[in-house]
């Protein structure tokens, strides 16, 4: 950069971006340290074990749904959230359309952010492998399935022409249920 204030406004940038970025990292402490004494942390924990859920995504799933186990299949989740296509029939006549949209707004956000992990070939990372100490084997097998299924999914749905927010929508409605299994596989914790 040939000129001073070029520098100066690229170091402001990069100053702009380390704050943002120690915020965040203060944020993640302060979420955890709660979430950890919440009676539905081990389901938290769990959901992490999935690709593409961390922290922040499990503890909105959790905070903005509550108990998933509440419904009674994984069916009825993806309805209440709004990822199911919407049906237009008339007779004999079926159309199925763009999905409803009915549900949780913050949670389908978080869900179809989550999916678009699933681009990617199934591999479980280092950082994956420290989600998944303490989780069950059960849970973990779910997670597994889950990875191998929406990895191929999204692949084959790419190679057919789809439009990747479309494939994203899909990925967020299985996950969704995916999600719902692992729940089912957690005891919450009882309240205080």
């Amino acid at each position: 950069m040939p000129y001073p204030e070029q520098k100066i406004v690229s170091q402001e940038y990069l100053s702009s971006v380390t704050e943002a970025n120690e915020r965040v990292k203060r944020m993640d402490k302060e979420i955890l340290f709660y979430a950890q004494q919440w009676r539905l942390f081990p389901v938290v924990k769990s959901l992490m074990a999935m690709r593409g859920v961390r922290m922040v995504v499990a503890v909105t799933i959790m905070a903005e749904l509550g108990d998933l186990t509440r419904f009674k299949n994984a069916k009825q989740l993806m309805c209440f959230l709004g990822l199911t296509p919407s049906e237009y029939s008339s007779g004999d006549k079926q159309r199925k359309g763009a999905i409803t949209k009915t549900g949780n707004q913050h949670t389908r956000r978080v869900l179809v952010e989550a999916g678009w992990s699933y681009r990617f070939p199934a591999k479980v990372s280092k950082e994956m492998q420290k989600r998944h100490e303490d989780v069950p084997l059960n849970v973990r097998d779910i997670a597994w399935k889950a990875q191998l299924r929406l990895t191929k999914r999204f692949r084959v749905m790419a190679n057919k022409g789809k439009p990747n927010n479309l494939i994203v929508v899909a990925m967020a409605r299985e996950i969704a249920a995916f999600m719902w299994s692992i729940a089912n596989e957690v005891p919450i914790l009882p309240r205080d």
